[in-house]
């Protein structure tokens, strides 16, 4: 049976489409206009939140981005993309994949919907999101000095994942984001043919 994932361009779906992608999973992709509930309202059928991504798998149904991406690999795995429990790394490997939704896109989430969705509303609030997100970017920056890789010494989702933020970070134009650790492991990663293919889907009409 083939994975089916509904998302939107640039959004966090990004994430498992990409841990999909880099698995060799057979999966399937429905791209959806912005903001899927108000523009697509048949998609709160299948999704009762009218959020993005979702994942239908068998009988498995999730809306968590990280967590759809920690469900194929161990669903699916064995796969390099996992840090096991007898790793060293592993308490790092989950503590980053909370990381990525809880501390860092949280907050562009509240600065996307100030900016673009109700522009004017709150700007102060906007702002102080914003630099909040940048705030928060210090652990990354100084986990990188001396690393390739998040965890494990490799490619895993920790790095699919908090890399996301940095990419959504890019594209609103907050380009304090991409201190020199960052952007060198960003580079890195956004080369990846896996991601490079991901970024070509876009929603027709």
């Amino acid at each position: 049976m083939t994975i089916k994932i509904y998302t939107c361009e640039d959004s966090r779906g990004m994430r498992p489409i990409w841990t999909a992608e880099e698995m060799g999973l057979n999966y399937e992709v429905e791209m959806l206009p912005f903001p899927p509930r108000f523009l697509k309202p048949d998609y709160l059928d299948i999704n009762v939140l009218g959020t993005i991504p979702y994942m239908i798998d068998g009988d498995a149904r999730m809306t968590e981005s990280v967590g759809i991406s920690q469900y194929f690999v161990d669903k699916y795995g064995p796969t390099d993309l996992k840090v096991n429990v007898d790793e060293e790394d592993y308490a790092s490997y989950l503590n980053w994949l909370t990381h990525s939704d809880a501390t860092l896109t949280f907050p562009q989430t509240v600065f996307i919907r100030y900016t673009l969705q109700e522009p004017g509303v709150a700007d102060k609030a906007a702002e102080g999101y914003r630099r909040w997100f940048v705030a928060r970017l210090k652990l990354l920056e100084k986990t990188l000095a001396d690393r390739e890789y998040l965890c494990s010494n490799r490619f895993t989702i920790a790095d699919i994942c908090v890399s996301y933020a940095i990419f959504l970070a890019g594209n609103l134009g907050i380009e304090e984001a991409y201190k020199p650790n960052i952007k060198r492991w960003t580079d890195m990663l956004f080369a990846r043919e896996a991601f490079k293919k991901i970024r070509k889907l876009k929603y027709e009409e």
